[in-house]
């Protein structure tokens, strides 16, 4: 793997924020298994790296009858 910047977010504005400022360059990570696969073999190489998985917000599993069910991106 490459060099890149990782910055761990630690809530969703945050997340946001990061996205909004590195755009194409930034790869999300929340539990490893897929990016960090691809990273090493070459397949993908982010500049920036912003890992999710302290982001509580996102842990969630949530029916209502106006949404539907939701699933949050760390389940």
């Amino acid at each position: 793997m490459d060099t890149f910047k990782y910055f761990a977010a630690t809530s969703v504005k945050e997340a946001n924020t990061l996205l909004s400022q590195y755009g194409e360059d930034a790869k999300i990570l929340s539990g490893g298994q897929s990016l960090v696969n691809m990273m090493k073999q070459r397949l993908i190489n982010p500049l920036v790296v912003i890992d999710i998985k302290e982001i509580s917000d996102l842990d969630y599993i949530r029916y209502t009858n106006d949404d539907g069910l939701r699933i949050g991106g760390l389940t």
